[in-house]
């Protein structure tokens, strides 16, 4: 497919998202034009209330000043960087306003890399990236563009108190923003280290390699859920309505002995059941690593 002619089509998510995130300027090369950020994802826990045990009702938060040991109104709380031991300097609002880098309000792409370039370690948060108005000519452009020749863009932008690098990239409706940890954000020390690579016979080889064969297929979020918030509000109904609470078997995993024999069995076991993975490998043609959530 050619740019030429290519049209962007934005979902109505676009056109009505609850709130803004962050509003600028978009830029490659000389090329600007206005953007807005909104929220992709976020997790949707159970919420539960602080309350007085005695009598159930709502807790509040109070703020006490710990030399004078008495509640400190909101109005006079202030933002303080403790330099030395008991030693702070104030920041207002107003003070990081004049330090804000360009990248508060412009968002410069300064290179473009292809998605598989990047280790999914440093994908941290998602964001659709709308064009201010309703048609705009130069996202298009950018869109159809990256679409093309598969490259996303790497930018930086401030936001939410401090900078962050981004990769912009095309997804099936239009341009998806994730920020990214800098690499001194990354925590290398809780890495694993297996050491020396332990030697496996060809057979045993193969019959992972077989496993995996056997539980590979496309990816399909819809299917997965969270169990645990089902419990929860399973539990919530039962306590409600006075109903016994029935603790759930958890399974008990035994080290493995024979690591052959636990492979066959896995083997086995995938052959018997089936998988949804198996079920669905037909046409199942990965997408490009630039397909990420």
């Amino acid at each position: 497919m050619s740019i030429t002619g290519m049209a962007l089509q934005l979902p109505r998510t676009f056109l009505a998202m609850p709130a803004t995130v962050w509003k600028g300027y978009l830029t490659f090369g000389l090329v600007s034009f206005p953007i807005r950020l909104y929220s992709a994802a976020r997790s949707e826990p159970v919420h539960f209330h602080m309350l007085h045990d005695k009598d159930l009702s709502r807790v509040k938060e109070v703020f006490y000043c710990a030399l004078e040991d008495k509640p400190v109104d909101r109005a006079h709380i202030v933002k303080g960087y403790e330099y030395e031991k008991n030693q702070y300097v104030v920041v207002d609002p107003e003070d990081l306003e004049k330090i804000a880098p360009p990248t508060a309000t412009v968002m410069e792409i300064l290179q473009f890399v292809r998605m598989e370039e990047i280790d999914p370690i440093f994908l941290e948060t998602s964001y659709y990236v709308a064009p201010e108005e309703a048609v705009s000519r130069p996202y298009s452009l950018l869109f159809a563009a990256m679409k093309e020749t598969q490259y996303d863009g790497i930018a930086k932008v401030a936001m939410h108190g401090r900078e962050h690098i981004v990769i912009l990239r095309p997804s099936e409706h239009g341009i998806m923003l994730h920020t990214m940890y800098f690499v001194d954000e990354l925590h290398k020390a809780n890495e694993v280290d297996i050491g020396t690579a332990a030697k496996f016979s060809k057979k045993e080889v193969d019959l992972a390699k077989k496993l995996i064969d056997t539980l590979a297929g496309p990816f399909h979020p819809e299917t997965f859920h969270d169990e645990y918030k089902k419990n929860v509000e399973q539990l919530i109904e039962r306590k409600r309505k006075g109903e016994k609470i029935t603790a759930i078997r958890q399974p008990k995993k035994a080290p493995v002995i024979d690591l052959m024999q636990a492979l066959q069995q896995s083997l086995d076991k995938t052959s018997k059941t089936g998988t949804h993975a198996a079920a669905g490998k037909k046409g199942g043609a990965r997408k490009r690593a630039a397909q990420v959530a």
